[in-house]
C-alpha cells in the first residue's frame, strides 16, 4: 500500500522537470526577445547612421561660388561678419567695399582707399562713391550699414589729413554725400562696432592700436595716450548716433584694476582693445583687453570682458573663450574652448553646449559668424600647408554641414598683411561674402557663396 508520503516523493522529479522546462522555455523566450530587441536596435542604429550621413554629408546642402570683383584693383570688405556686420544694404542690391591699388604693405596717411558700391543687379558693376584714409587690410574701414536706415546709409572710418585725427563717417548713397562726421578733438576715435539694433556705436582709439598691434590700427594717426600703459581717458567709448555725444564706458585704468585683482601683473603692460562686440539685444558688450603684442614690453594679456551697454557691471570672464567670438541670442556667446566650438553663458559663466565636432570644425578659433536668422553658422579657417582658406557652413537644427573648396591666400598666411577668412552673411541668410587672393597673387578679390539647401 502506497502512502501519501511515498506518492509525494515520486511526484517531485516530475514537478522539478516541469519547472525546469518552464524556466528553459522562459529563458528561450527571453533570449529570443533580446535577440529581437538587438535586431531592432541595430535597425534603428542603421537608420540613424543613414540619416546622419544624409544630414551631415554634402548631399544636405551645396554652394555655388561667384567671383564678383576683378583686377586690376584689389577689392575687400575687411572685417568678419559677426554681430550682423552685413556688407549688403537692406534691399540686397548694393554691397559696400574698399578698392585699393596695393595689398603688399600697410597703408599710411597718403594711401587712401576708394569706398565703392558693387551693384548686384547690374553684373556687379563697381562705382566709387568716396575714399578713406582710415583703413587696414585686416579690418578694412569698419563698414556697417546704419540699422536706422540700412537701405542708404553706412558708416566707415577716416582720418583728417592735416591733424592725423581719426573719426567716423556716416554716408548716404541716395544723397551721394557724407551726412555726418563724428569728430572728437580731445579723443579722436573711430567706429569699433555698431549696436545691432542701432542707436549707438562703440568707439576705439585706432592710433593706440596702430602702436600696440599694427594689423588692427591706422598707421600715422594721432594718439593722445602715447606712453601711457593704463590711461584713465581712453578705453571703450559709446557714441550716440543721433546726438553725436560720446561716453567713456570702460577705461584702461579700470581694466588694469580688474586684471590686477585676479592676479595679473599689468604694471608695464600697455593695454589696447580688440573685438568690441555688442550683442543682438543691445544690452551687453564683449571685448578683449590685450597687451604684449607686436614685440611690446610687459606681460602678454588676452583677457575677455563683459559689460552692459552703459558700461556698468564690468565682469572679467572666468573662462577664456578663444578665437573670434560671436554673440548667440540673449547673453550666450559662440567661441572656442580647446578643440571645440562652444556655447558660453556669460551670465552664469558656464559652458552651455557645443556646436558640431572637431571633425566638422577643425579650427574653432577661425573667423566665425552666425546668420541673421540664427539658423546657420559659418567657420572660416586657414590651411597653411595648402595656402587656402576653407569655410564650413553648419545648420543648427539638424547638424547638416558643408565645407567649401579652398580659397587662395598665397603667402599671406600670417602677419599684418595676412588674408583672413572674414566671412560675412547677407540679410536673407543664404549668401556669404568671402575674400580670396588672385592666382597670380597680385590682387585680392571678393566672392559670394550662394547657399542651396
Amino acid at each position: 500500500m502506497k502512502t501519501a508520503s511515498t506518492q509525494n516523493n515520486r511526484s517531485r522529479p516530475i514537478a522539478i522537470r516541469q519547472v525546469a522546462f518552464g524556466l528553459a522555455l522562459t529563458f528561450r523566450l527571453a533570449h529570443s526577445l533580446v535577440l529581437q530587441m538587438r535586431c531592432f536596435l541595430t535597425f534603428l542604429a542603421v537608420l540613424s547612421l543613414n540619416w546622419t550621413s544624409l544630414v551631415k554629408g554634402n548631399e544636405a546642402m551645396s554652394v555655388e561660388v561667384v567671383q564678383i570683383t576683378r583686377e586690376p584693383h584689389t577689392h575687400f570688405f575687411g572685417y568678419i561678419g559677426h554681430v550682423q556686420n552685413i556688407p549688403w544694404n537692406k534691399s540686397g542690391r548694393f554691397i559696400v567695399a574698399l578698392q585699393s591699388d596695393f595689398h603688399d604693405r600697410m597703408p599710411g596717411p597718403n594711401d587712401p582707399a576708394r569706398v565703392v558700391l558693387i551693384d548686384t543687379e547690374n553684373d556687379y558693376h563697381v562705382t566709387v562713391v568716396d575714399q578713406s584714409r582710415g583703413w587696414n587690410p585686416q579690418q578694412g574701414t569698419m563698414f556697417y550699414w546704419n540699422p536706422a536706415n540700412p537701405e542708404t546709409q553706412f558708416f566707415f572710418n577716416d582720418r583728417d589729413v592735416k591733424t592725423g585725427k581719426v573719426f567716423c563717417v556716416l554716408y548716404d548713397i541716395k544723397l551721394d554725400k557724407r551726412v555726418r562726421e563724428y569728430r572728437f578733438d580731445d579723443t579722436p576715435i573711430g567706429n569699433g562696432g555698431v549696436a545691432q539694433n542701432g542707436g549707438w556705436f562703440l568707439g576705439l582709439n585706432y592710433a593706440r592700436m596702430a602702436r600696440l598691434r599694427p594689423v588692427t590700427g591706422y598707421k600715422g594717426t594721432w594718439d593722445w595716450t602715447e606712453g601711457e600703459a593704463h590711461p584713465k581717458n581712453d578705453g571703450l567709448f559709446r557714441v550716440d548716433i543721433q546726438t553725436g555725444k560720446k561716453q567713456l564706458l570702460v577705461s584702461f585704468h579700470q581694466m588694469a584694476n580688474e586684471l590686477t585683482a585676479i592676479g595679473r601683473d599689468v604694471k608695464n603692460s600697455h593695454l589696447f582693445i580688440n573685438h568690441s562686440l555688442p550683442n543682438r539685444e543691445g544690452d551687453r558688450i564683449f571685448f578683449f583687453a590685450r597687451a604684449g603684442w607686436s614685440g611690446q614690453k610687459g606681460q602678454r594679456i588676452n583677457h575677455p570682458f563683459i559689460t552692459n551697454d552703459k558700461g556698468e557691471n564690468l565682469r572679467s570672464n572666468r573662462i577664456h573663450i578663444g578665437g573670434h567670438p560671436e554673440w548667440d541670442y540673449g547673453h550666450r556667446m559662440i567661441g572656442r574652448l580647446g578643440d571645440r566650438q562652444i556655447l558660453f553663458d556669460t551670465d552664469q559663466q558656464l559652458i552651455a553646449g557645443t556646436l558640431g565636432t572637431p571633425e566638422i570644425f577643425p579650427n574653432p578659433e577661425g573667423d566665425i559668424a552666425l546668420s541673421p536668422n540664427g539658423k546657420l553658422f559659418i567657420n572660416g579657417h586657414k590651411d597653411r600647408k595648402n595656402k587656402k582658406n576653407f569655410y564650413t557652413i553648419y545648420r543648427r537644427e539638424d547638424g547638416a554641414y558643408f565645407r567649401t573648396k579652398g580659397f587662395n591666400i598665397a603667402h599671406w598666411q600670417s602677419g599684418d598683411l595676412r588674408q583672413d577668412p572674414s566671412p560675412c552673411w547677407n540679410r536673407n541668410s543664404d549668401q556669404i561674402l568671402v575674400p580670396g587672393v588672385s592666382k597670380n597673387g597680385k590682387t585680392r578679390q571678393l566672392f559670394i557663396l550662394k547657399l542651396k539647401q
